[in-house]
């Protein structure tokens, strides 16, 4: 996707977030998989996506293209010698209108393949890529898990073993382009005879005639199936983060290997804890008197509940670190950590005792209580909050 900028192609900013970035690829994802978008250009617009996704969401390759324009670093550059202009590095000799220079052009101009660069119709092709989108739970996305998932795709046919032709018979050289998949043209222009490459009519481009169908899948060398699959979740996955799985997308073409099938990861939000990457975000309340005077107290983690010292005059907002509670990083590395914001609560409905309790401190401490109504109280919180 050389020329064109990731960032761009996503529609983020350069100073975008991991979460706004994972947010732009699963809306743009969904809107051009090929799967669902069939208009032309929207496979292509597909893989310009996942490309920009994988280089910007990885921090490595993120600051690899901030810093030099390639996700690979310094060695990604090539100069501008070879077709640093975008595609038309092949003018060479362009002084005549045969053999090259102008036909070419123009060829490419009024339906032409490109001036001689085209593909070998006959040589192995992989086949697509596909995407399936699998919803985890929190927990899921921390620990991992060994889950089986089926769809559908385009297998290679049982019958033929994705020749196209019924058992017992071979495909034939098209007799109409020679087995190039391409016919020339030539057409009339006020610049004078121009000759263009086109698609041969007879076999479609394949190069291939087939005489006798498969009778399965009548010809095209490829049948739908239901595939399984089991997939190993690795722990530490996030919310929108994708893995591949080699050979597991549609059947190639002419002897050519199965596409990849990408996993997108939808991780469900927890009711309890927020998760920026690795690190593990827990709100919890405590009261006056634990804040006061300390205390040892439980907190939930992921990982299973532990004590945490709650030092004497601990103000509301404090955040403690609780190292290596958090989730797996996905490269190794240990865990990150959790950290706990302990929010002090103010009591709504006190007894005789408390409300004694208080205001023996408010005395000790010069405070006028008035009625107890909550001018003390309002202090107390204020003390706390400051």
């Amino acid at each position: 996707m050389a020329g064109k900028d990731y960032y761009e192609v996503l529609g983020v900013s350069k100073d975008a977030s991991q979460a706004e970035i994972r947010k732009a690829y699963r809306q743009l994802s969904k809107k051009y998989h090929p799967d669902i978008n069939k208009a032309p250009g929207a496979e292509e617009k597909f893989k310009e996506i996942t490309e920009a996704y994988e280089v910007l969401s990885d921090e490595q390759k993120r600051s690899n293209y901030d810093q030099y324009g390639s996700a690979d670093g310094p060695q990604g550059f090539g100069g501008a010698g070879a077709g640093g202009a975008g595609g038309f590095g092949g003018f060479g000799d362009a002084g005549g209108f045969g053999g090259g220079g102008f036909e070419d052009i123009f060829s490419q101009f009024f339906g032409g393949g490109g001036g001689g660069r085209r593909r070998n119709p006959n040589a192995p092709q992989p086949g697509r890529d596909l995407q399936y989108e699998m919803t985890l739970t929190f927990e899921e996305a921390i620990f991992g898990k060994k889950t089986k998932i089926k769809y559908n795709r385009q297998a290679q046919c049982h019958t033929c073993h994705g020749s196209g032709a019924k058992p017992g018979t071979s495909p034939e050289t098209c007799h109409n382009c020679g087995g190039s998949g391409y016919v020339t043209t030539e057409t009339n222009t006020p610049l004078g005879r121009m000759r263009s490459q086109q698609v041969c009519p007879v076999c479609h481009g394949t190069g291939k005639e087939i005489k006798e169908k498969c009778p399965t899948c009548g010809g095209s060398g490829h049948e739908e199936e239901r595939h399984e699959v089991e997939v190993n979740i690795p722990a530490g996955v996030d919310d929108g983060q994708q893995m591949r799985l080699q050979n597991q997308g549609e059947a190639g073409e002419n002897g050519g290997p199965y596409g990849d099938l990408f996993i997108l990861f939808n991780v469900k939000p927890s009711k309890v804890f927020k998760r920026d990457g690795a690190d593990i975000y827990l709100d919890k309340d405590i009261s006056f008197a634990q804040a006061a005077l300390g205390d040892e107290i439980k907190v939930q983690t992921v990982h299973g509940d532990v004590n945490l010292k709650i030092p004497a005059g601990t103000q509301t907002g404090s955040v403690f670190r609780l190292k290596g509670k958090g989730a797996p990083r996905l490269r190794g590395n240990g865990n990150g950590d959790q950290r706990v914001t302990v929010k002090i609560t103010t009591p709504k409905n006190l007894n005789k005792d408390q409300k004694m309790a208080l205001k023996a401190f408010a005395e000790a401490s010069g405070e006028k209580v008035g009625n107890g109504k909550g001018h003390f109280f309002d202090k107390m919180k204020d003390a706390f909050d400051n």
